[in-house]
């Protein structure tokens, strides 16, 4: 695909970003700054002392390459380490920095989040380094920093601070930023249900040599009805974003239109910003021109063509669910009646299958049993409708957060095997 010029104003995208990372609580009132690097070498950076929660267009300060200023406030007291990593590293145009509490509760720790626990979190997050602690502002944290990252690291953890991401745009420094908090986060839910298991490199390529791409596609007019199913996908994917059950760089919706054809979400593309007209359409193993299908296409293809009783199928991450991915420790939906009902029996296939055999995640989906533990790669949700399968969605992390926190308070006690048998009469469950 051709990539489109970047039309957005640094302000603009600088807001944009703050107020995701604020909204998620990923930094707080005071703390986090963010700035953008133009090709001339001028520095838009958020300002000092202005409230995260209510920042506008006319606080983001611009420092010139020549040394002087634009805007009527002081820019970040952490100027200093951002004009530090620029000058290590030129390929480097936007810079995060906050205080989410996942990483800086590695940083406390003095550890680094292990992103080889999850695949995307591996592909985005690139190479992580740790930086030792410095007074914020000081030129001995700017050259902390930068060392790090002139010595080719792409994410910074801060000791006793926080962490730094940077990439070549500010969208690509958040994509780190949120990926790299999402595994900090899963990894220490993971830790109260046992050991997280990294995937080793030969697996973690086992992503990369599947087979991509699909024959192009003349879609021709949209009736109504594909029309309607893009807004309805393109709603409950920003949706998932925003109940953080996805983040921004993976996740898939999809949904059936007819015999072998489907929609489903494009391949990297921001949740938070997709559109219906952004959402690719499948027919017969080939996919509309000029657009990228998501890498999960052939699996949900395969689902599709086994079961014509599946309508809509998720693959997300939500931070609960996905940490049961990455141990061994199961996931019993026992636990009350919502739960049992949506999820049923929940099943778990081997690392790397979706990606070498669809058809085996194909012959284990069903609406009997919906939901899917993929080891090492989040969940997959199978339902008779895209709001039926977002509803499973939101019933399994629930119930995933809720056995974990329970674990603190000592053995759990699921629904008997009456009650289940109870359960499946009253509401006719074959």
């Amino acid at each position: 695909m051709r990539k489109t010029r970047d039309l957005e104003h640094p302000r603009d995208a600088i807001l944009r970003c703050i107020e995701r990372i604020y909204r998620y609580r990923m930094t707080t009132t005071s703390g986090g700054n963010l700035s953008v690097r133009e090709p001339g070498g001028d520095i838009w950076i958020t300002p000092a002392r202005i409230d995260k929660g209510s920042l506008t267009r006319d606080h983001i300060v611009c420092c010139r390459a020549d040394g002087t200023q634009a805007g009527g406030h002081c820019p970040s007291s952490e100027l200093p380490f951002h004009k530090a990593i620029y000058e290590a590293r030129p390929d480097i145009r936007g810079i995060v920095h906050a205080h989410p509490v996942g990483l800086v509760a590695f940083s406390i720790a003095g550890l680094v989040p292990d992103t080889s626990v999850l695949y995307q979190a591996f592909d985005t997050c690139g190479r992580v380094s740790f930086a030792r602690y410095a007074l914020p502002g000081s030129e001995a944290l700017g050259r902390n920093i930068a060392e790090a990252f002139a010595a080719g690291a792409d994410c910074v953890v801060l000791e006793n601070h926080g962490v730094v991401t940077a990439g070549t745009s500010l969208q690509a420094a958040f994509e780190r930023f949120e990926t790299l908090e999402f595994t900090a986060a899963t990894l220490l839910e993971a830790r109260q249900l046992g050991t997280a298991r990294s995937l080793a490199a030969e697996e973690l390529e086992i992503k990369h040599h599947a087979p991509a791409g699909h024959a192009l596609l003349r879609a021709g007019e949209a009736t109504s009805h594909e029309k309607e199913l893009r807004r309805e996908l393109s709603e409950f994917v920003r949706r998932a974003y925003r109940q953080r059950l996805m983040i921004s760089t993976e996740g898939a919706f999809s949904a059936r239109l007819e015999d072998d054809a489907f929609l489903i979400t494009p391949h990297a593309v921001d949740r938070d910003r997709l559109e219906p007209g952004e959402i690719v359409l499948v027919r017969a193993g080939a996919a509309e021109e000029s657009r990228m299908a998501s890498s999960n296409s052939r699996v949900h293809r395969a689902i599709y063509a086994r079961h014509p009783e599946i309508s809509a199928i998720i693959n997300a991450y939500p931070v609960s669910a996905t940490a049961f991915s990455l141990t061994g420790a199961p996931l019993d939906a026992r636990t009350i009646p919502e739960s049992y009902l949506l999820l049923r029996e929940i099943q778990r296939l081997p690392r790397a299958v979706q990606y070498v055999d669809p058809d085996a995640v194909g012959a284990v989906a069903s609406l009997a049993n919906p939901i899917t533990i993929l080891e090492n790669d989040g969940v997959q949700i199978c339902g008779s409708s895209v709001l039926d399968a977002f509803d499973r969605l939101e019933v399994l992390e629930s119930t995933a957060r809720a056995i974990i926190r329970a674990r603190s308070l000592g053995d759990l006690v699921p629904l008997s095997a009456e009650a289940i048998a109870e359960l499946r009469r009253a509401f006719k469950v074959d």
